[in-house]
């Protein structure tokens, strides 16, 4: 394993941020998979994931188990790790501009196919090695001005020729499960699989270009750029895998996920050894456009009737807001049948907070489907 350092662009005078990357096996010896942690950094249960998967990965390589090549970013967000409050941490938007560390990606995509294209012929795998080769060149040469831009320029660069992407994140409260472009949904059915998601969230394009979308989306969109002129398969399948909620940082859930990932990444062909067959589905995919939110029109204290995995009827009552000044009590209502998959940690809300999220079977939505 050889460890890399990477330093972000300093933002002032006397201050300087790395990222670090672990390295496993040789570039071209096999499928590429590349695993970044708590690129939110205050979703911790995929920091403590990335720590049990790099003690076996560090098994598994003296061992000369690894056939392909796999790199493992065991905290991706060093800006996000270093922003407290009064004890409280807030590792979703950075400080200075606001904006979400898993928003606003760059694309490269065009610039990538004016330059490839000259190499571009009739075989698929020539093909796409061409198409990584002229992306990797074009992502490391984006300019950047920020420290925030540095921070996703390096991610990009590690992740871009990727053969597999896994983003490990987690919800509020939450089961575990997937958010993936439709594209690459029947590449993603057995990580499903293996990981015992309970619901898997198809988008194509779900707006504001996050990361996972920016390291698969690069595919099918050549795929509708060049037509029927070359053959480009969907050459990435990139995943954000939600590790139930933020307080569930135990060993025993970690040390399980972590497992689950390397019995995928045996059946991928990144690790030697016989493979376990794909286990029966624990839950299924459906839209993004049908996981609706469950807002409050009132502030109150909130208590929730209704646990994160059950399945809900449209109209069913989940939780109530209860006023403390009038006792007014206010029923939140599913708005569709579905899954309630994840819901809010806070226990007072304001006026129109989202509290609450059900995956239903029909795309109701449209527009940018992702949180703030």
């Amino acid at each position: 394993m050889q460890i890399q350092t990477h330093s972000l662009l300093s933002p002032a005078p006397g201050t300087q941020r790395e990222l670090v990357s672990l390295h496993y096996g040789q570039p071209g010896q096999g499928p590429k998979v590349y695993i970044q942690a708590s690129l939110h950094a205050d979703e911790l249960p995929g920091m403590l994931t990335a720590w049990h998967l790099r003690r076996q990965l560090d098994a598994l390589d003296a061992a000369g188990q690894i056939s392909g090549e796999i790199v493992l970013v065991p905290m991706a967000n060093p800006i996000g790790l270093a922003q407290w409050l009064l004890q409280g941490h807030l590792g979703r938007f950075e400080l200075l501009s606001g904006e979400n560390f898993n928003r606003h990606y760059p694309d490269q995509i065009e610039a990538a196919a004016r330059a490839a294209e000259p190499e571009l012929g009739a075989d698929p795998a020539r093909n796409v090695a061409v198409l990584r080769r002229e992306l990797k060149k074009a992502v490391l040469a984006q300019p950047v001005d920020t420290e925030l831009q540095s921070l996703r320029r390096t991610l990009m660069g590690l992740s871009c020729d990727a053969d597999v992407v896994l983003d490990l994140h987690c919800d509020a409260q939450a089961v575990l499960h997937l958010y993936c472009e439709t594209p690459a949904a029947d590449l993603c059915d057995p990580l499903a699989r293996f990981l015992g998601s309970r619901v898997t969230l198809l988008a194509t394009d779900s707006g504001d270009n996050p990361f996972d979308e920016a390291c698969s989306q690069v595919w099918w969109k050549w795929q509708r750029h060049f037509g029927d002129r070359f053959p480009i398969p969907q050459a990435c399948l990139s995943v954000t895998v939600e590790l139930r909620g933020q307080q569930d940082v135990e060993h025993a859930l970690a040390e399980q996920d972590a497992a689950n990932i390397l019995d995928y990444l045996r059946w991928r062909g990144a690790l030697a050894g016989e493979a376990k067959p794909v286990p029966p589905a624990q839950g299924d995919a459906r839209p993004l456009a049908g996981s609706m939110p469950i807002k409050s029109p009132v502030g109150g204290v909130l208590t929730f009737l209704r646990q994160p995995g059950e399945e809900v009827r449209e109209g069913e009552v989940l939780a109530h807001v209860i006023d403390p000044v009038t006792a007014r009590l206010t029923e939140l209502k599913s708005p569709v049948d579905g899954l309630l998959f994840a819901r809010d940690n806070l226990r007072f809300v304001t006026a129109g907070a989202r509290v609450a999220k059900v995956a239903g079977l029909n795309a109701l939505r449209s527009g940018k489907l992702l949180g703030a």
